[in-house]
């Protein structure tokens, strides 16, 4: 299939392989990490942002005006001109990108175009090489079903291929039926916060199933306080509406059940789960000015991508 594929269509199956994600560098061309756009700053609950981190340069001083950071108040000139001064930074060009892949049990599902496993292998593998064409160090935090793969950041075609490969082993082996004990979202982020250099760009993505706010709210205030963060919510359209009356067998990749929405109490209860789940992220990200960006597995990643990150280099 050609190049633009991963421009105009879903993403397709139960498991990706090496091609497609490499073909991910085509649509990666045309986007920018580095862009922050209204239609970013809306998902965030916010206009701009004056949140400063370690990812920005020292560029110069100059006087202070009403509406500047007063974080950036530099005291030893003020003190020594008698005269309230600034420090002005400039956004660092070259920074870490952290991309958190979650290829847990959970992801092993798709109704219609592909399995939610296989959207977030492939949307990562874009987001991976666009970093690079950005010139940032691309490094990850996979997690699989009983542990997680740390790749450090490094500003190389290796590194990016490096993530793929091992991207692409974590979604052949799902899924994993394993008795040990799953690793659970907050293990990721104690992760992630123990190797994210302040001033990274860290990209979560997900389908957040066991997220929840008293255990994982904390660890994402700490990274957003010296990090720039933006979550993918993965979804499969048969998780936002129930298929129509009936009753249909259904796996989590480790037990079998069964759906029975002859219930119209039941099939309402079904459709509130995920978009329950979506709205928490959504309130608790907002208030970290983290934005959301909600995928559906038939959505084109380009669609999915251009309006948030696209641009110019």
């Amino acid at each position: 299939m050609s190049a633009q594929r991963q421009h105009n269509e879903a993403p397709h199956g139960a498991y990706t392989d090496l091609p497609r994600l490499l073909e991910a560098r085509y649509l990666a061309r045309q986007l920018d990490l580095h862009t922050r756009n209204a239609a970013l700053a809306l998902l965030a609950g916010q206009q701009s942002s004056s949140r400063r981190g370690r990812g920005l340069d020292f560029d110069e001083v100059r006087k202070y005006y009403p509406g500047d950071d007063v974080r950036s108040i530099d005291w030893r000139v003020t003190a020594r001109t008698s005269d309230p001064h600034t420090k002005v930074f400039r956004e660092e060009r070259e920074r870490p990108v952290l991309i958190a892949l979650d290829q847990r049990n959970s992801l092993f599902f798709g109704s219609q175009t592909c399995f939610k496993s296989v959207y977030a292998a492939e949307l990562a593998a874009v987001l991976a090489w666009t970093a690079l064409e950005g010139g940032d160090r691309v490094g990850g935090l996979i997690s699989a079903e009983h542990d997680t793969i740390e790749l450090r950041p490094k500003a190389s075609r290796s590194a990016v291929l490096h993530f793929l490969q091992r991207s692409l082993e974590a979604n052949r082996q799902l899924p994993n039926r394993s008795p040990s004990t799953a690793m659970a979202m907050t293990q990721q982020l104690v992760a992630l916060r123990r190797i994210a250099r302040p001033g990274s760009h860290l990209i979560l993505i997900s389908d957040f199933a066991d997220y929840s706010t008293d255990a994982d709210l904390k660890h994402l205030s700490s990274l957003a306080r010296h990090n720039r963060i933006t979550v993918c919510f993965i979804s499969d359209p048969l998780e936002l509406q129930a298929p129509r009356a009936g009753v249909y067998p259904f796996t989590d990749g480790s037990s079998t059940g069964q759906l029975d929405t002859t219930s119209k109490t039941l099939s309402e209860a079904y459709e509130l789960i995920v978009k329950q789940r979506l709205q928490t992220l959504q309130t608790d990200c907002r208030g970290l000015g983290i934005p959301v960006i909600a995928c559906s597995t038939v959505d084109p990643i380009g669609k999915v991508l251009r309006p948030l990150f696209g641009g110019s280099r």
